[in-house]
């Protein structure tokens, strides 16, 4: 296997290198800072297992860099990574194994969080991500590939569900598998709802991030303000409730496993003030949907991996993606129950917005 050194030699003349360190945790891609006298960038081997074609996901970012850069450079208000090319002009470069190399801009002096520390915080994620998908509403849908085909598409994974399940043996009657069972029987009807109303004309496809979840969204280090929404490999067409649903998910789940609906309020208020002007009726109708949704969504599939012996997400324990399917039902029911208020606030942000 090539050295690091002659991979990103190919991006930069390799007497500029100072270093080449691993960069973040992400479980997906090889992540590496390259560091040279005048700055710095990332050096990303991308997953052939999660992407079979690392060239699309390439091309993807190489469209919305230009979308941004010929539509909405002026009103730019966060830092979206950008593609670097090779000293040849190429986008990325394959090894001796076939493995695809990109580099990408380097946003300095930011960090990521995993957990939400204010509803200030909670309102500059919302403001993100409806600045991101308003960057994108003019970019045809069909201008991306989709890299990820069945993503977030909910009744391919209750079909998966079924179809793992009548092959296990695994579940034991245990009480924790017999809550799974029963949960996903009851709230299986969910799974339909977003899809439907695709193919009802009443949510179109859209350009979406794929994966907001609140580690994906940088803030600066020093004044704690955002600046950055990163990772972008699963930008693809789809249903911007995709996102939104994942986003709540990401931010609004309390220690305890219930929805903070005060957190909810603070990043819906910071996405409907990007959006407002271009979302319709319909999209506001099913918002509370796509909140009840994503988490039950994840929660299946959870489930599903566990009862396939955890072959898709990573686990330190046997029954640890039974425990994770557990805490995504148990948000899903804390949404549920508390509907009458989400819908309420969805409507008062509606209200405003008018």
């Amino acid at each position: 296997m090539p050295s690091l050194l002659d991979i990103a030699s190919q991006f930069t003349d390799s007497a500029q290198i100072a270093g080449i360190n691993p960069l973040g945790e992400g479980l997906i891609n090889d992540t590496y800072l390259v560091t040279t006298f005048t700055g710095g960038w990332v050096l990303q081997r991308i997953n052939p297992v999660v992407f079979p074609d690392p060239k699309l996901v390439i091309r993807n970012m190489a469209v919305l860099n230009r979308h941004i850069a010929e539509t909405g450079q002026n009103t730019l208000k966060l830092q979206i990574p950008g593609i670097i090319q090779t000293q040849s002009g190429e986008d990325c470069v394959s090894d001796q194994q076939g493995h695809t190399w990109r580099a990408i801009t380097y946003i300095p002096n930011t960090i990521s969080l995993e957990t939400v520390e204010s509803p200030g915080q909670a309102r500059q994620t919302g403001f993100a991500l409806g600045h991101f998908h308003r960057l994108l509403n003019k970019l045809n849908p069909t201008d991306l590939y989709d890299t990820l085909p069945g993503f977030h598409i909910a009744p391919e994974y209750l079909s998966r569900y079924r179809q793992v399940l009548s092959q296990t043996n695994t579940l034991h009657g245990s009480a924790d598998s017999r809550f799974c069972l029963d949960f996903i029987d009851q709230y299986e009807e969910l799974t339909r709802v977003l899809e439907n109303a695709k193919h009802q004309g009443l949510l179109k496809l859209r350009a979406i991030h794929g994966d907001p979840k609140f580690n994906n969204f940088l803030f600066d280090k020093d004044t704690r303000e955002i600046t950055s929404l990163i990772d972008l490999d699963t930008v693809k067409p789809g249903l911007l409730h995709y996102d939104i649903g994942d986003c709540v998910r990401s931010l609004c789940q309390s220690p305890a496993g219930q929805f903070n609906l005060e957190i909810c309020e603070a990043l819906l208020t910071g996405y409907l003030e990007e959006t407002s002007s271009f979302l319709t009726e319909d999209d506001y109708a099913y918002l509370y949907r796509a909140i009840q949704l994503i988490p039950f969504e994840l929660g299946l599939r959870f489930f599903t991996d566990f009862l396939e012996g955890n072959r898709y997400f990573k686990v330190t324990t046997p029954h640890q993606n039974r425990s994770r399917a557990i805490a995504q039902f148990q948000l899903c029911e804390s949404i549920s129950k508390q509907e009458a208020e989400i819908k309420s606030l969805i409507e008062r942000l509606y209200n405003r917005a008018m």
